[in-house]
């Protein structure tokens, strides 16, 4: 099934590519694939990069309630927040119907939604914007500013965005990672890492003051550009928010999975 195809993929890209992405900032973090879950734990500042997501397939309610419970027990082990990626296509229709009930029953919230998306879409055409000029990260000053964009888009204390991303040499290297300059000032940003024969589209975000221009499509164009050029690789997944979930058809990106975004209640 074509459909279900996709959102298993879109699963399995999280998983594998926050593998890379948390050990990236703590070698030591807390990244183990158990019966039914995937834990992806730096437990840093940064909440994206403390994430649960559960893996098995058309999971019926009472399996999703017992992985419900276990998830809140792994996030209530640990210092800092973080988030439950529930990939809602991955359950059967008993443990949909149901995990409203389920998921306030283990101790969470739902804290926004999303979209999974994908797509053979590579490769994208140079973008050109009139008001952008691009740059890729390099620098610890490029990555000081790729995470405070992050912290505004998505309403982080800066302290926060910047222990997600300080001193990365992932980000610096490995990550094809592109700000976005107005006048010489970073005003949205990009990534797009190789993972599984595809390119992930990681931490997309713009200044709130600077938004709805076309800027966010425009960098994420970038770094799919420049993430095929150097891989050859065709098709590209990404994790979509609601704000984020109109720009990407435009790119090519299909939606499969709905996502909900669960943190601890209270």
């Amino acid at each position: 099934m074509k459909d279900l195809a996709d959102s298993i993929e879109s699963m399995e890209q999280l998983a594998t590519v926050w593998r890379a992405l948390v050990l990236d900032r703590d070698p030591g973090a807390d990244v183990r694939d158990l019966p039914g879950i995937a834990v992806r734990w730096a437990d840093c500042r940064f909440a994206f990069w403390n994430c649960v997501t559960l893996t098995e397939v058309r999971a019926g309610a009472a399996l999703v309630a017992r992985r419900l419970a276990e998830v809140a027990d792994i996030m209530r082990s640990k210092r800092h927040p973080g988030f439950l990626w529930l990939f809602e296509d991955l359950l059967d229709e008993g443990a949909r119907a149901a995990l409203d009930d389920a998921a306030a029953a283990a101790g969470l919230r739902l804290a926004f939604p999303g979209t999974g998306m994908a797509g053979d879409l590579l490769p994208v055409p140079d973008p050109v914007h009139p008001d952008l000029t691009f740059v890729r990260v390099r620098t610890d000053d490029h990555l000081t500013a790729y995470a405070d964009l992050n912290s505004r888009a998505y309403g982080f204390p800066l302290a926060d965005g910047r222990d997600g991303l300080a001193g990365s040499a992932l980000w610096k290297n490995g990550v094809y990672a592109y700000l976005g300059l107005r006048d010489g000032v970073p005003v949205t940003c990009a990534g797009a890492v190789e993972a599984d024969g595809r390119l992930f589209v990681a931490l997309v975000a713009t200044d709130p003051e600077w938004q709805r221009r076309g800027y966010g499509e425009a960098v994420t164009r970038k770094a799919l550009y420049e993430g095929a050029r150097a891989t050859g690789l065709t098709r590209a997944t990404l994790h979509a928010t609601q704000a984020g979930a109109p720009v990407y058809p435009r790119i090519g990106f299909r939606p499969n999975s709905p996502i909900r975004f669960y943190g601890l209640d209270g």
